[in-house]
This record gives structure tokens, C-alpha cells and sequence, in this order.
């Protein structure tokens, strides 16, 4: 077991533009909200973890790596083999082929330029090429070979070596693939009761709404080697957006229990693995920033009493390595 000096505080996001929900509800549903997130969002989280000198884990979908794209003879990234997921019949039936001034839902270069342009330097992990989802029967292996070789090729040719991975809605899968392509963590799911692979849907949904609503301490949580040899980091808690009904839900909910949590890892010298999507972010979007600056505010108050410390997924899984070669070594 890993033996951490002290609480550390890691912080992921899943930068996914349209990508995320465009196999679901197609391109307009979330447009608004993925145009704020470029307009505005982006650079207001990255001046907040410049403030709070925060490094975080920017996992982002491959296609957003991409300024501009076409087809080829017809064919919409041939490099990739599509999914055969029951729900979409055409996987990149929606994909414009255009560019980011047309179409910047679907295109983000200038948004990773952003992040590596960020005071506080931050990790740039991978999101999968297109959301494939990686666990599902449609996901072949050739499927995720393809987006995930696809994903490190363009991340190359910007000079960015990438070792963390998010599984697209945590759904965890083809790890050796990722372990293939030099990835050393992921983010697994929280560890909750009602994320066990055979809980139905609604009831998964009732139990995080009942964990929400009790404000209960979020799981903190230690890095674990998985078989392919690499980490996973479990997710503590998501900070929870206020779209449509969940808008009612208190804020003060969100804050306290990310509060208890990064408590609770450095009374325990655990890991508070707090995520989000920055699309999450645009609704309500003066109270979702007032409540993320209370929580790295506190964070940022733990670390000057040298009771935590901030690290991105890479150098926990770095750390957690090294740890566990002295630790056997010793042995």
C-alpha cells in the first residue's frame, strides 16, 4: 500500500467541448454551453489555478488537439475505427470537417494553446480521440488502438507527452492499450456502493442524489497499480453542475463536502480527487466560481500548514512509483 508524506489535493478535468454529449443528443443541445466554456470558462479556471498556484489534469478529447479537419475521399478519419455502438449508427455523422473559426464546438487548439500557456504549468492527459466509449461491447480493440494511438500522435507533433488518461464516462477499458502508448494512471470511478458494474442506472443516479443531498464526506482515496501496470487514481467527488433541476440544489452543498473531503485527506494523508468538466461551469456561472474559489481557497489554507499538497494525476502516479520501488526494495 502506498504511504503518502502528507494530503494531496489533485484536481482533473475532462475538456471535451460537443464531444462529450454528441453521440447522445447531437450538436445544438449543448452548444450554448460549450461556447461559454470557450468563451469564458477557460480562462477563468486558468487564472484561478494561476492564483491559487493549482497544476491540474487537463484530460482532453483528441479532436479538440485539431484546428481544422476534412474528409478523405469521402471518409471522416479514416485513422480511426469507428465504434459499433447500438445508439449511433455513424459515429462521426455530425463532425463538420471544417475549422475552429466555423465550427469551435468541435475544434480546440486554441484552447490547449491556452493551457500550456498557464503561469502554473498544467498536465495535458488524453480524453479518448472522439468519446469512444471504451468498456461497451461496440468498442472493438482495434476501435481503441486507433483512438488512443491517434490521441498521442497529435499530441506529439505539439510537443506534449501524455501519461494520464479519463475513461469517457468512466467507463474503464483496454488498459493495456493505454499502458502500450507509455500511459501510466487513470482515473477510475468513485468508489461508491452504487457504482458496482451491476447496479441498474436509476438506482446509481438516486444513490449519488441521496450522497449529495446528506452532504456526506466524499471518499478519500490512494492510488492503486492495476494489472497493466498502471495507476488508477480514483475520483473522490464531482463537483456537481446547476443545470436544469439541479440548479436547486444548494451550493453551499457542493462546497462542504469537497471541504470535508480535502479535511478529511489531510487528516488521513489521502488522496481528494475533485473533477469536472468545464462545460459544467456555464450555467450559473458567477455561484459555480464562487464555490470552486471557496474550495481552493481552503485547499490553499491546508497547504500552508504543510498538511496538503497539489499535485496533477502525473506526478501522483510518479510519486506513488517511485514509493513503490523503495517500498519493495526495502523488502
Amino acid at each position: 500500500m502506498i504511504t503518502l508524506e502528507r494530503g494531496v489535493f489533485t484536481i482533473s478535468l475532462d475538456l471535451e467541448l460537443i464531444w462529450g454529449t454528441l453521440d447522445l443528443f447531437g450538436p445544438e443541445r449543448f452548444r450554448r454551453a460549450c461556447l461559454i466554456e470557450r468563451e469564458i470558462v477557460i480562462d477563468r479556471l486558468l487564472e484561478l489555478f494561476a492564483q491559487y498556484k493549482i497544476a491540474a489534469t487537463w484530460c482532453i478529447v483528441g479532436h479538440l488537439f485539431l484546428d481544422r479537419c476534412r474528409a478523405d475521399n469521402g471518409v471522416k478519419h479514416p485513422e480511426i475505427v469507428p465504434p459499433q455502438h447500438r445508439w449511433s449508427r455513424d459515429w462521426f455523422a455530425h463532425d463538420p470537417c471544417s475549422d475552429e473559426a466555423r465550427d469551435p464546438i468541435f475544434y480546440g487548439r486554441r484552447l490547449v494553446e491556452k493551457i500550456r500557456a498557464c503561469p502554473v504549468v498544467q498536465e495535458i492527459g488524453c480524453h479518448s480521440f472522439s468519446h469512444v466509449i471504451f468498456d461497451d461491447a461496440g468498442c472493438s480493440p482495434a476501435t481503441a488502438e486507433s483512438e488512443v494511438a491517434a490521441c498521442v500522435q497529435l499530441a506529439a507533433q505539439l510537443g506534449i507527452q501524455m501519461r494520464s488518461f479519463v475513461f469517457p464516462r468512466d467507463r474503464v477499458g483496454y488498459l493495456d492499450v493505454l499502458a502500450k502508448h507509455g500511459f501510466t494512471c487513470y482515473r477510475g470511478p468513485e468508489p461508491h456502493w452504487y457504482n458496482r458494474e451491476r447496479i441498474p442506472g436509476p438506482v446509481k443516479r438516486l444513490g449519488h442524489l441521496w450522497t449529495f443531498l446528506t452532504a456526506a464526506q466524499p471518499p478519500v482515496v490512494l492510488p492503486e497499480r492495476a494489472a497493466s501496470g498502471l495507476w488508477n487514481i480514483p475520483a473522490s467527488m464531482m463537483y456537481f453542475p446547476m443545470h436544469g433541476l439541479r440548479r436547486y440544489l444548494p451550493l453551499r452543498l457542493r462546497v462542504g463536502r469537497a471541504i470535508k473531503g480535502l479535511n478529511a485527506a489531510a487528516r488521513q494523508r489521502r488522496v481528494f480527487h475533485l473533477w469536472f468538466h468545464p462545460t459544467n461551469m456555464a450555467d450559473q456561472l458567477e455561484k459555480m466560481f464562487e464555490g470552486l474559489r471557496h474550495i481552493l481557497e481552503h485547499a490553499d489554507q491546508l497547504r500552508s500548514r504543510h498538511e496538503l499538497e497539489v499535485l496533477p494525476m502525473r506526478a501522483l502516479a510518479e510519486y506513488s512509483a517511485s514509493t513503490s520501488v523503495a517500498t519493495d526494495a526495502a523488502l
